[in-house]
């Protein structure tokens, strides 16, 4: 064995001998170092994350600076716009209304007798004085007759009196009216012949008495018949001409009552017009007072309409009125306000309005239901929007904002008051003035000083 060999051994024995009196104290230590080591770790590996900060700043402050970025552009928004324009507008009330004829007619026998003519007229024209209906007037041709026999006779019986009675009884009062004069003369000079004797002496008493009752006897009789010569005179041939007369007048009123009678008997027109209704057809009897045709005048209709009375406070006699006809869908017949009822309906609380229209075209029938639009409280130069260019601050606000855009295309908000709303207008009475142009779509959350671009009409389609 060399030297080295023997160091070699004798240093393991040493190592040996160490290390069995080393080792109970690294059992104990052997925990906390391994702690430290961990803790010691984090904080290099910190410092090394802070170096490595520093270090890629200052690289990049050293590094020269790149080419700036272009700028990004500006946002802008697509918008569809229009003008505030100042043009008329009013507040508008909508109804249902229904057409009537502005002149009609039922056309009603007038005497009651059986249908002779009439043919089929409903739907039909008619003009004024056209015969429609003709009565059968058999009856009538006989009360003619009779009530002209009355008339012959009143007539015959006038010739007779003015001829025969009154002349006989003039004759007969003369007469009597002689006579009487005659007694009287006789009767008188009688009394005076007795007179004289008596007071002669030569006549008794009693006999003079006698003849003066005689003389009054004859001068009452004078006196009756010059009163019957005056009154036949003066009333009894009189009235009896003036009943005769009377009588020949009510016979011949008798035959105009049945010759205007047996006129009636051709029902005519009263007035020109589409007969909307019959009733009752040839061969059929009509009572006097039947209904048999109703005409209507359909050249210009009234519509009626009824509306809450809080809506009829604002509406006037001569308010622009417009309805639709069925008969041309898309056109508005314009009309204006006639009639508004002074009562209201006291279980809707709804009043009756009235338009009259012109329907020379014949678009509106009797019986339609059409679109009745009143315009009322007009206003004739207001500042007009598009309801879409208002958003309202409540769904029953009158106050509200309106986008408007500048010539630099740039959106601005703006406060703005309203007034009268008309289906799709809006009248603004606070905010603008006329003439700007305002966002009508694209305006919903479009904020203040956004730039816009108007879309093109192609693009809306």
């Amino acid at each position: 064995m060399s030297e080295r060999d023997g160091e070699i051994t004798e240093m393991s024995e040493e190592n040996e001998d160490r290390t069995e009196e080393t080792a109970p104290a690294e059992t104990t230590e052997a925990p906390a170092r391994r702690r430290f080591f961990v803790v010691l770790g984090i904080v290099l590996l910190v410092f090394a994350l802070i170096g490595g900060y520093f270090y890629l700043e200052r690289r990049k402050a050293e590094t020269p600076a790149a080419p700036a970025e272009e700028e990004k552009p500006e946002a802008v928004v697509s918008v569809r716009v229009a003008k505030a324009e100042k043009e008329p507008i009013a507040r508008e009330f909508t109804s249902i209304g229904t057409v009537a004829p502005a002149e009609q007619s039922t056309v009603a026998a007038s005497v009651s007798a059986q249908i002779k003519q009439m043919r089929l007229l409903k739907n039909q024209f008619v003009r004024q004085g056209d015969v429609i209906a003709v009565l059968a007037a058999q009856d009538l041709a006989a009360q003619r007759g009779e009530a002209q026999a009355a008339l012959d006779e009143a007539r015959l019986n006038l010739q007779t009196l003015e001829k025969v009675t009154i002349p006989q009884t003039r004759a007969q009062s003369d007469k009597d009216l002689a006579d009487a004069k005659a007694e009287a003369d006789n009767a008188r000079a009688v009394y005076a012949r007795r007179k004289d004797l008596y007071d002669k002496g030569g006549l008794p008493l009693k006999e003079l008495e006698a003849s003066k009752l005689a003389l009054e006897n004859a001068e009452n009789a004078l006196r009756l018949a010059e009163k019957n010569a005056k009154l036949n005179a003066s009333a009894v041939n009189p009235n009896a001409r003036a009943l005769a007369e009377n009588k020949i007048r009510q016979a011949a009123a008798r035959i105009k009552t049945i010759d205007a009678q047996t006129v009636l008997t051709e029902v005519r027109a009263p007035l020109s017009g589409v007969v909307t209704d019959q009733y009752q057809f040839e061969g059929e009897f009509a009572a006097q007072g039947a209904r048999l045709v109703t005409i209507a005048a359909l050249g210009s209709v009234i519509v009626k309409a009824n509306f809450s009375d809080t809506v009829v406070a604002d509406v006037r006699t001569g308010d622009a009125v417009t309805i639709d006809a069925a008969a041309a869908p898309g056109e508005r017949i314009a009309g204006k306000v006639t009639l508004i009822s002074r009562s209201t309906d006291p279980q809707n609380r709804t009043v009756e309005v009235w338009a009259t229209f012109g329907n020379e075209r014949g678009l509106l029938r009797a019986g339609d239901a059409v679109r009745f639009v009143i315009a009322a409280t007009p206003v004739a130069d207001a500042v007009v929007v598009p309801a879409a260019a208002v958003t309202l601050d409540a769904s029953n606000a009158d106050e509200g904002t309106v986008m408007t855009v500048d010539r630099e295309s740039v959106a601005h908000e703006t406060k703005v008051k309203v007034g009268i709303k008309q289906n799709d207008k809006i009248q603004i009475v606070e905010g603008l003035t006329g003439g700007e142009t305002v966002v009508i779509e694209g305006n919903f959350a479009l904020p203040d000083g956004t730039r816009v671009e108007v879309a093109e009409e192609s693009e809306e389609k």
